[in-house]
C-alpha cells in the first residue's frame, strides 16, 4: 500500500516575531479606521513553513510519502537541504528564476493573537504545475495558493479521482461566493477553522448545515476545543490532546491535516485521521516554529492510543 500525497499549497519562510504585550491593549475600537501600530518584537526567528511544507512534513513524521507541489524562488537552498534531512520528495518543487520563495512575516502576542503580512513570491507561477507531476498518488490536499493554482488543482484531483482534502484557508478573501462552491462540490472533504467556515457561510449564503451537506465531510477546527467532523447528517466531537506546554500555534493546522492525510491514504475513517491530527497538532504547539518538532512515530502512536483508543493505522 502506497501513501503517496500530493500536497499543492504555498511553501514559504516565516519570519516570526513575539510581541510580549497583548495587541487588544493597543487597539483602539474607536481607531480601527486609522490605525498606524508598531510593536516592539525582541524576539525573531526564520523558519521553514507554508502549508505545503509544513503538511508535508508533518506527514513525513508518520511515514507518509508527502510530495508539496509549488514554485520556490532562488533563495530556496537552506529550504531543499532541510527537505531532504526530513525525507520529503522534491519532485513537484520547481525553482522560478529572479523570485523569492514565499515570506510570510507574523507577530503573535501574549495570548497567540497574530497579524500577518505575506508576500507570494514564485507562489503565483504554482499553476504551472500539474498534478500529473506528482506521478501516482493515493490521496492530495489543496491548501492556500495562488488562487488560479488552487482552482486547476482542485479540477485535477477531482478528475483523477483521488481522495482529496480542499483547505482554501486565508485565501477564502480571494475567492467570491460562487467561485467557493465550485471548489467545495469539487471536493470530498472540506476543512477550515471555525472563523474560516464563517467566512465562507457567509459568502456563500449557505448555513453550516448547508455546506456541511455538499461535501462529505465537513470538519471544522476550534483551536484548543478540539474540532468537529460533519459527515452524513451527524456531528463528531474530538477532544483535543493537552499539550505539554503552549509556546507557538503556527502550523497547528497544518499538522493537523497531516494526520487527515494519512486516514485518507489508508482508507481509514477521517474521524481516526482527525484524531491523529490532533495528537501531531498537541506536539507541534509545545515547540517553536512549524518544523521543529521531532516525535518518533511510536510517540505519536503512544499518545493515540492514550487519548482514543487502539492504533488504527498501519
Amino acid at each position: 500500500m502506497t501513501t503517496r500525497a500530493a500536497i499543492a499549497a504555498s511553501i514559504a519562510y516565516d519570519t516570526i516575531m513575539v510581541f510580549e504585550g497583548q495587541f487588544t491593549d493597543h487597539i483602539l475600537p474607536d481607531q480601527i479606521h486609522k490605525i498606524n501600530l508598531s510593536f516592539l518584537s525582541p524576539k525573531m526567528r526564520r523558519e521553514y513553513g507554508g502549508c505545503a511544507g509544513n503538511i508535508a512534513y508533518n506527514y513525513a513524521l508518520l511515514g507518509g510519502e508527502a510530495v508539496p507541489m509549488g514554485m520556490v524562488g532562488d533563495d530556496f537552498g537552506p529550504y531543499r537541504e532541510h527537505n531532504t534531512r526530513t525525507g520529503v520528495d522534491q519532485s513537484c518543487i520547481v525553482t522560478a528564476a529572479d523570485a523569492y520563495t514565499a515570506q510570510c512575516f507574523i507577530v503573535t502576542d501574549l495570548s497567540n493573537n497574530q497579524l500577518a503580512g505575506f508576500h507570494p513570491g514564485a507562489m503565483g507561477r504554482s499553476a504551472e504545475i500539474p498534478l500529473a507531476q506528482a506521478g501516482a498518488v493515493t490521496c492530495g490536499l489543496v491548501g492556500p495558493d495562488a488562487p488560479d493554482a488552487m482552482t486547476l488543482h482542485t479540477r485535477e484531483m477531482a478528475e483523477a479521482g483521488i481522495p482529496f482534502v480542499l483547505d482554501p484557508g486565508q485565501n477564502i478573501l480571494l475567492f467570491s461566493g460562487e467561485q467557493l462552491l465550485a471548489m467545495i462540490d469539487q471536493a470530498p472533504v472540506l476543512v477550515c477553522n471555525d472563523y474560516e467556515v464563517e467566512l465562507i457561510c457567509d459568502k456563500t449564503g449557505l448555513t453550516l448545515a448547508a455546506l456541511a451537506e455538499r461535501v462529505e465531510t465537513l470538519i471544522v477546527t476550534r483551536g484548543g476545543e478540539g474540532s468537529n467532523v460533519y459527515q452524513r447528517g451527524e456531528v463528531h466531537a474530538v477532544a483535543p490532546v493537552p499539550a505539554a506546554q503552549v509556546k507557538d500555534p503556527t502550523g497547528c493546522g497544518d499538522a493537523y491535516r497531516a494526520g487527515l492525510l494519512l486516514a485518507l491514504a489508508e482508507g481509514k475513517p477521517l474521524l481516526q485521521g482527525a484524531q491523529l491530527g490532533s495528537v501531531l497538532g498537541s506536539m507541534k504547539i509545545a515547540v517553536l516554529g512549524c518544523q521543529n518538532h521531532r516525535p518518533s512515530r511510536a510517540e505519536i502512536r503512544a499518545q493515540f492510543e492514550q487519548h482514543y483508543g487502539p492504533w488504527p493505522f498501519a
